[in-house]
């Protein structure tokens, strides 16, 4: 059974980068049992954090590809399939936005989480991570947004 509503989180990132952040909330997804779709604002980022997610930590491995147009065959294996375009051939349970990357909140029903990373020091990423708040809220998904302490750890801030 597919939900009707999902749960969206927005992780606000001002101490700490996209790379460094990404390949622990995707340990946790592939933990839980689940697939991912990173959506990227552009090819060229995610082709960087391809090959980040295969050096950044020497004892990690974070199965996972880029998306290969015209071979959903491959597409659909992926634990994680990055993506600059909408896609759900892995058939993902959570969705991550990053870089720039936006989704209509109507398109998220049948997954069971969205994460929207965005950076704090970009006004436009700021703009858009609010707008998509604002149409994720008003479509009936529990929305929640997290924010780094001083200390490092994720403390939810609001919903």
């Amino acid at each position: 059974m597919l939900p009707d509503m999902s749960e969206v989180l927005f992780y606000h990132l001002e101490r700490a980068t996209l790379e460094h952040v990404l390949p622990g909330l995707l340990e946790k997804t592939l933990e839980r049992g689940w697939k991912a779709v990173v959506q990227g604002g552009s090819r060229e980022k995610l082709e960087a954090l391809d090959n980040h997610l295969w050096t950044y930590r020497d004892e990690a491995f974070l199965p996972h590809g880029l998306m290969v147009v015209n071979d959903e065959d491959k597409n659909s294996r992926q634990p994680v399939l990055l993506s600059d375009q909408e896609t759900r051939s892995n058939e993902p349970q959570i969705l991550f936005l990053v870089d720039g990357a936006q989704t209509d909140a109507s398109s998220i029903d049948t997954l069971a989480r969205c994460v929207m990373i965005f950076d704090g020091r970009d006004e436009t990423a700021v703009g858009d991570a609010r707008g998509f708040w604002k149409s994720a809220k008003a479509a009936g998904h529990d929305v929640t947004y997290w924010k780094q302490s001083s200390a490092g750890r994720w403390e939810k801030q609001g919903n």
